[in-house]
């Protein structure tokens, strides 16, 4: 069996864009990065994530409106290799009369039945519904909170899903 892909949000899980602007997480760094042309971001990023994320298990892809720009300015500070990413082309941020997030329709046909976990501070109970009725193999949306990004028990409940994905191929 192939490993399970990690759909990977930026703000929220990675940059904790939620904390108090003036108080940067312990363990961060800053970053500077102008996206768009006279618009600088500010992006607190924990260079400890990439390894932990590395050694989750899973394939790793980025599911943010960075896409590409991710590995560009994220991936080194994180010390992760250049990933692929889901091209959310001109769908980006489309409302969606039933409650669906814009990116959930695009990740589930990216994942294209293979199992997936997918980090995020955006999840509804619609995306649960959409993902557990059009996608065939096993799902994992994690939200994570943006006030304070992905912690030990974030990383925990990944490290136990891939678990569980190996588990049921053994058994």
């Amino acid at each position: 069996m192939s490993r399970p892909l990690l759909f990977l949000d930026v703000d929220g899980p990675l940059n904790p864009w939620a904390a108090q602007p003036e108080r940067r997480p312990e363990g961060y760094t800053t970053i500077r990065v102008a996206l768009h042309p006279g618009r600088v971001l500010r992006v607190w990023l924990n260079p400890s994530h990439g390894p932990a994320l590395l050694d989750l298990g899973y394939d790793l892809c980025w599911a943010t409106t960075w896409m590409d720009a991710a590995n560009r300015w994220l991936a080194p500070v994180l010390g992760l290799p250049e990933l692929p990413y889901v091209d959310f082309g001109e769908g980006l941020f489309a409302f969606r009369p039933d409650g669906v997030h814009w990116k959930t329709e695009a990740i589930v046909a990216y994942a294209a039945g293979r199992p997936f976990a997918w980090v995020d501070d955006e999840q509804t109970p619609a995306d649960t519904a959409y993902v557990t009725a059009e996608h065939p193999g096993p799902a994992l949306l994690h939200h994570v909170d943006p006030r304070v990004g992905l912690r030990r028990p974030d990383f925990t409940a990944l490290a136990r899903f891939a678990d569980s994905l190996r588990r049921d191929t053994t058994t």
